[in-house]
């Protein structure tokens, strides 16, 4: 897949094309320029590294909204094995923005709820560019019911910018099916582990994303609104939308040291989009890491921790 460059990306592109450029000069011309080649690499690896080792919180959103990052399903295909799908909520129909199944990661049998977007209009379409309606939340708590009644464990994986706030989904109870979730999933007796793997967008996230571990991936956000909401509101315009991802500390290592969420999984440089299948191998990893470590205590107890892991969060200032 081609993956086309954000505008911070444009000098390592053009320092790219200039590399490309010397070695067709040196095949044509049999002129030795091994030296300058070797130069260029050089600047290319500093700048690179200069550019991703300080992305403001804008240029980690921009990067976990690109088109070429993996989704859910790649992360099922490549991280995962033996997916089955299970469709429909069993009272209005399917969403195909929440695919949810049975699957095995390592030597665990579990079942995977997760956001999936599309790549193209037509994709994009079909699967509601990754926002679900209230059937897709309902599936994913049908789903998650089987894997506490056959003590599987739930991994959850959020890339959404929010729930579908249009006029069905209101007639379906929206808000309410994403509270039931929340109210259910605090009190599932089977590990839960959610990993934001892009985008994720104020309630449309949460309705997955009550857990045991919370977990996200280096350059995905996690937010109660959009920058472009947030900026819309407070700035009247949502060109200020840099300004509010700043402010709104929406980025893994943030949310990390506010305790938010319990791990951050390194992206390979650039982003996932640039490495699949390492970014899948490390999300794996980490996964693996917290199952085992969930799977040895007793229900009680995950409850208890969950119940209080959750009550920790945020603080109140009285005057």
């Amino acid at each position: 897949m081609k993956v086309e460059p954000l505008e911070f990306e444009k000098p390592i592109v053009e320092l790219e094309k200039q590399l490309d450029e010397l070695k067709k000069h040196s095949k044509l011309s049999s002129v030795n320029l091994e030296r300058e080649m070797r130069a260029i690499e050089t600047k290319i690896e500093e700048t690179r590294r200069e550019i991703y080792e300080h992305l403001s919180a804008w240029q980690k959103v921009q990067i976990a909204r690109h088109t070429a990052r993996p989704f859910a399903l790649d992360y099922l295909k490549l991280a995962f094995s033996d997916f089955i799908e299970l469709r429909g909520d069993r009272l209005f129909g399917d969403d195909e923005a929440m695919p949810c199944g049975f699957a095995t990661i390592g030597a665990y049998r579990c079942v995977v709820v997760a956001h999936q977007k599309g790549r193209d209009t037509k994709e994009n379409v079909r699967r509601n560019f990754g926002s679900a309606h209230p059937e897709g939340y309902r599936k994913a708590l049908r789903v998650m019911r089987l894997g506490e009644r056959f003590q599987l464990p739930v991994i959850s994986l959020i890339d959404t910018p929010g729930a579908y706030p249009g006029v069905g989904a209101e007639e379906r109870h929206i808000s309410e099916s994403i509270a039931v979730n929340l109210s259910e999933m605090m009190l599932l007796r089977t590990p839960i582990i959610a990993s934001v793997i892009g985008e994720g967008g104020s309630g449309g996230a949460l309705g997955i994303g009550v857990a045991d571990r919370v977990l996200m991936l280096e350059n995905a956000y996690y937010s109660v609104i959009s920058p472009e909401g947030c900026a819309a509101i407070l700035w009247k315009h949502r060109s200020h939308a840099p300004e509010a991802a700043e402010a709104l500390k929406l980025t893994a290592p943030h949310l990390k040291e506010l305790d938010l969420v319990d791990e951050v999984i390194p992206e390979p440089l650039g982003g996932a989009h640039h490495e699949h299948k390492l970014a899948a191998q490390n999300l794996q990893v980490a996964l693996l890491s917290h199952l085992d470590h969930l799977i040895k205590k007793p229900i009680d107890t995950l409850l208890e921790e969950r119940y209080e892991k959750f009550r920790k969060m945020g603080k109140v200032f009285e005057p």
